[in-house]
């Protein structure tokens, strides 16, 4: 018997080997067979796979992924199935291969089963089932266990898995409890780095109720050691302690402000005397963590430290030149910078002069590359921060990814006081230009590029810098490969046309973007048909289908760039740009046919929308390739095709000149439809039908020989107020003050008798935030309310049927405009 059991289990070793294998069939018979084995002896054969360390390492590790994924994916149909004393045997097991593994990744790995099989065990009212787990994690906390690093993660599954908030205190009480045992620094570290992730992932809401006692805890801890730091130069804990307090801080917000005063004074002690080399870890995350309470609690109560922050900064800033490149203060220095301009808003600009040479410095690292052939790659260790693209012919292009975390910290940093101070900023602009255009071609770190091209963004910028940045613009956007970083791009180019308008691009520009704009459309059919190839093919499963989905998400968002571009040139050229969109008019025709999926006919609509708001009257001239399918689109099965729809017949009737008459006419009943459907105003349909509610606004306006206004009016005013669309909103609210201002007897009603109606609307606008405050429009619904409210009696009788929380948005609105 044993035997037997023996060669099953080499037999399963073989098999191991074969789904690692780089031979397709090799592996695809290896992967049917492993399917074929029931479940609890994939789970018998899998532990002893991983328990046996004499087995091949790329074994262990293949049947640890495997049974994570098992219990994963058919926890339901595997575990419950097992005998209890099955059940008990595994948990036992795991807890026994965590201790006795030697290999770090390999107990990482069993970690994370662990966890999975942990995650499982906590049923729907919060119940843990595994009792012995979480006090095998709490016990290897206390004790120090060397996988306590590991099993931060765990523990972190547990407290999300849990409902229950005793499980929560549980967590929290034993991390405390642990940061709090003395006599082991090293534990209490891992115990404090713990709660870091803790608090990172915990939401806001679930931190509140434990944060008194959280921050006393803490506040006691940093306490001795700070003492301890004075007496014995130890520091370790104290680093993690104050990353910490940062964690908490950033997670509760405006709840920190109580306990301000209980850590600030001794923040401020550590950052001005921590000045040995040893300690410039510790002083740089103090800084962060000052920086992070500042943030938290906000500028009011900030302010009564802003000044002695800042000259602490400011100090070491001048000190700047005595740091050496790699001292761990200057990438937290950078990122304390940025978050006291956030907290102080222009009042940072001041600090400018001596905020940005570092900066710059640090975002103009150049990074070293080579040219390898393999043989010297592989003598290279990726311990030596170096990264490889194989080009080919045993070729590879390495480049030193050391120091680049900092460069994409330093441009955030960039953009982030671009985007603070805004004309602050200006005097920096070329200089900042300069140094981020030439970035449109770096490849290695996303964030360099992603988050400098909002730099591009702002509206100061000379004609002459925008013809620097153009051409790079143009030339990446037909070129990037990374598809996040591509729409960074198209998205900074679009905004950049906005803000420079007509004449921003010559002839070439135009040439070489239908060019690109024309080749991303072609892409996008052409990557569609391939998915649908691949889920005709035999591999095909729900794993493929999840991977295909986000490739099919990521081409949409390419799509939405797409249509960004058109909007910013059809707004800026107007017109004049028909003749060159021509040759992209067959495939913004082709995305709106019936049969494409649902993003595709919403872009396309839009697109077209585009053109009948900023291209009208000479829009009509396409009115054969559109108007249909927009029309019946109105009644779409997509919210998202309806709302474009809508929108089109609105700007249609706004813009579209006497061809569109006939066609505002014919859309209106099936507007009406759309308004009056039971679920009209549910969350995924609200936006829609608000957008058909605004087009019918706008076709009683801008086209009242179309439609018998009379007749519509009573039930529009019924429809409204708009909330959730704010533009739409307030077309709808000018249109109302328009009737009321001509005293149209059907909205009024006889002898004013809708006028507490219409304040009931006006009031729900001004409580959902509808209009923004600074808007026109919110002046002229003031003037309203304010004109009845000198005849006593109907200003009485229209405040009595408000409810209290409509009146105080009625005073809210007299206050206000």
């Amino acid at each position: 018997m044993a035997a037997a059991a023996e060669q099953e289990q080499q037999q399963f070793y073989l098999l191991l080997g074969n789904l690692l294998s780089p031979d397709n069939a090799v592996r695809k018979q290896a992967e049917e067979t492993y399917e074929n084995i029931p479940g609890q002896s994939k789970i018998t054969f899998l532990l002893q796979a991983i328990r046996n360390t004499a087995a091949a390492e790329e074994a262990r590790q293949m049947a640890a992924v495997l049974l994570r994924r098992l219990l994963s994916s058919a926890f339901e149909e595997v575990y419950p199935a097992l005998p209890p004393d099955v059940q008990i045997a595994i948990k036992s097991e795991l807890l026994l291969i965590i201790q006795m593994e030697t290999q770090s990744g390999m107990r990482k790995k069993i970690c994370d089963i662990v966890a999975e099989l942990a995650r499982n065990l906590i049923d729907e009212d919060g119940n843990n089932q595994w009792p012995e787990g979480l006090k095998f994690l709490f016990d290897s906390v206390k004790c120090g266990m060397q996988p306590v690093m590991q099993l931060d993660k765990w523990l972190l599954t547990l407290h999300l898995a849990s409902k229950r908030n005793f499980m929560k205190r549980q967590v929290i009480a034993a991390l405390l409890q642990t940061m709090e045992d003395q006599g082991n620094q090293r534990v209490q570290a891992h115990a404090a780095a713990a709660l870091i992730n803790f608090t990172e992932d915990c939401p806001k809401s679930l931190l509140i109720p434990y944060l008194d006692n959280l921050v006393k805890h803490l506040h006691s801890t940093m306490v001795i050691k700070l003492q301890e730091l004075i007496q014995k130069g130890t520091k370790l804990v104290l680093e993690q302690v104050v990353t910490s307090i940062a964690s908490v801080a950033d997670t509760a917000e405006e709840k920190f402000v109580p306990y301000y005063d209980l850590f600030m004074p001794s923040l401020k002690h550590i950052v001005e005397n921590a000045v040995q080399k040893e300690l410039r870890l510790l002083r740089g995350k103090t800084i962060e963590c000052i920086s992070l309470i500042g943030l938290a609690v906000g500028k009011e109560k900030f302010m009564q430290d802003a000044s002695d922050v800042m000259q602490l900064l400011l100090k070491t800033q001048t000190d700047f030149s005595d740091l050496e490149d790699d001292d761990p203060q200057i990438s937290y220095m950078i990122s304390a910078w940025a978050r006291m301009c956030k907290i102080l808003g222009k009042e940072f600009q001041q600090y400018l002069p001596v905020v940005m040479g570092p900066l710059m410095k640090t975002a103009s690292i150049k990074p070293e590359v080579a040219l390898l052939d393999t043989q010297d790659m592989e003598n290279m260790s990726d311990d030596d921060g170096w990264e490889f693209v194989n080009l080919g012919d045993q070729q590879s292009f390495g480049i030193k990814t050391a120091g680049l975390e900092e460069k994409a910290t330093a441009c955030q940093m960039l953009v982030c006081y671009a985007k603070e101070l805004k004309e602050g900023f200006v005097e920096y602009t070329e200089q900042v230009v300069k140094l981020m255009v030439p970035l449109l071609k770096f490849y290695f770190h996303d964030d360099i590029l992603s988050m400098n091209l909002n730099i591009v963004r702002g509206p100061e910028y000379l004609t002459q810098m925008w013809h620097f940045m153009c051409d790079a613009l143009i030339k990446a956007i037909g070129t990037e490969p990374d598809s996040d970083v591509l729409s960074e791009i198209m998205h900074s180019f679009a905004k950049c046309i906005e803000v420079m308008g007509d004449g921003c691009l010559n002839n070439e520009h135009f040439e070489e973007l239908g060019g690109i704009l024309k080749g991303k459309l072609e892409e996008h059919f052409k990557n569609q048909e391939l998915r649908q190839v691949k889920r005709q093919d035999e591999d095909y499963d729900e794993q493929v289908e999840e991977s295909l989905q986000d490739e099919d998400d990521s081409d949409v968002y390419i799509l939405t760039k797409v249509s960004d571009i058109l909007h910013s040139i059809f707004s800026s050229y107007r017109e004049k740009v028909l003749p060159w969109f021509e040759q992209l008019l067959p495939l913004i025709v082709n995305l709106i046919c019936p049969h494409r999926p649902w993003p595709d006919r919403q872009w396309g609509l839009c697109i077209f929308d585009d053109i009948v708001e900023h291209c009208s009257p000479s829009s009509f001239k396409y009115a054969e390739y559109f108007l249909r399918p927009m029309l019946q689109s109105v009644c779409d099965n997509s919210p998202e095709v309806r709302q474009a729809a809508a929108y089109g017949v609105g700007v249609m009737a706004q813009f579209g000149g006497d061809s569109y008459r006939p066609f505002c006419t014919e859309a209106l009943p099936l507007l009406v439809r759309v308004i009056q459907s039971p679920d009209a105003k549910t969350k995924e349909n609200v936006n829609a039908t608000e957008n058909c509610i605004s087009a019918v606004g706008k076709i009683m306006k801008f086209k009242p020989d179309c439609v018998n206004v009379e007749e519509v009016l009573p039930h529009w005013l019924s429809w409204l107020p708009l909330h959730e669309d704010k533009e739409e909103a307030v077309h709808t609210f000018n249109y109302l003050c328009d009737l009321i201002e001509s005293n149209n007897t059907v909205v009024l009603g006889p002898n004013n008798s809708n006028l507490p109606r219409i304040f009931g609307i006006i009031a729900d606008g001004e409580i959902h935030e509808a209009i923004k405050h600074e808007d026109p429009c919110t002046k002229r619904l003031a003037n309203v309310v304010r004109q009845v409210q000198t005849s006593g009696g109907l200003w009485t009788e229209c405040i009595s049927q408000l409810n209290a929380d409509q009146q105080a948005a009625i005073q809210e609105l007299l206050n206000s405009a």
